[in-house]
């Protein structure tokens, strides 16, 4: 589909996740994988790799069906079109590697594509490696662009100041548009790093359903998570010294968690409650 055949959405909302540098253990490129398959997402536009990707560096990878036939398939950035059943918005997911240059040709196209679609909204997902323990929520830090979705974040404000990736650059020419938009990050241990991490991928989707106030399907993540969860016991009771870098890490945490943080965490999981049952038609 061309730029010129976007067909008339409702008052969609974009959510973008860039494979690489932004994506500890895949858990941000997951949650749009995730939307794109519980939704059956359409391919609405798919942008030239040629413009934005070393090859060397972003390879085209062979693809081998159950038949033993080959497809090359390039790093190619592309933009799906969502109508979830529940609920009166449409949703653009982007899913993309992080290009190797030409960041704001590509922001501009993007942001080019979202305002032809009539997009009132950006979100963008991003996941790091950091010092946390795996028997802990996932902590996930957010930034928005006006105190509204500031307030409706309810996630730590991010403090971060340093090199920045795609996501950054993609909100920041949002904001430069007049676009709102809202960064979400999810901090993965770093001592589990390979992918995938559902608990991260479901907590960045928690953290989206928050940031935006429509109910997000969870599909089999729950259970993913808890198969998750046990492998990462298991490795705990094997290795000793991860065992005790992990309590290290749990004391830690424990000592610089403020009670009224939790208190605020409880609450924000019984309000997504809330919206799944209504979603469901279990309320009542």
């Amino acid at each position: 589909m061309s730029l010129d055949d976007i067909p008339p959405l409702r008052d969609p909302w974009m959510v973008a996740a860039f494979e690489g540098w932004n994506d500890a253990a895949e858990a941000a490129s997951g949650v749009v994988a995730h939307l794109i398959d519980e939704w059956d997402a359409e391919v609405l536009v798919e942008l030239d790799p040629e413009d934005y990707y070393d090859f060397q560096v972003t390879r085209p990878m062979i693809h081998r069906d159950e038949a033993g036939d080959s497809e090359l398939v390039w790093p190619t950035p592309t933009i799906y079109h969502a109508r979830p059943p529940h609920g009166g918005r449409d949703v653009l997911l982007l899913s993309a590697p992080e290009p190797n240059f030409r960041w704001r040709g590509f922001c501009s196209t993007v942001l080019g594509v979202a305002s032809l679609a009539g997009v009132s909204e950006v979100v963008t997902l991003g996941a790091l490696l950091a010092d946390s323990p795996h028997t802990h929520p996932v902590p996930v830090s957010g930034s928005a662009s006006d105190e509204t979705r500031r307030a409706r974040l309810g996630a730590a404000p991010s403090r971060y100041a340093g090199p920045v990736g795609i996501n950054a650059a993609l909100a920041d020419e949002a904001r430069l548009a007049g676009l709102p938009s809202v960064s979400l990050w999810a901090a993965v241990p770093h001592y589990l790093a390979e992918p995938p991490c559902p608990k991260a991928t479901l907590a960045l989707l928690g953290a989206l359903e928050d940031a935006i106030g429509v109910p997000l399907p969870q599909g089999v993540l729950p259970e993913m998570t808890e198969a998750w969860q046990r492998g990462a016991e298991e490795l705990t009771e094997r290795d000793e010294e991860i065992a005790e870098y992990v309590q290290a890490l749990e004391s830690e945490r424990d000592t610089s968690e403020l009670p009224e943080a939790s208190g605020d965490a409880i609450a924000r999981e019984f309000e997504r409650y809330l919206r799944r049952r209504g979603v469901d038609g279990t309320d009542g």
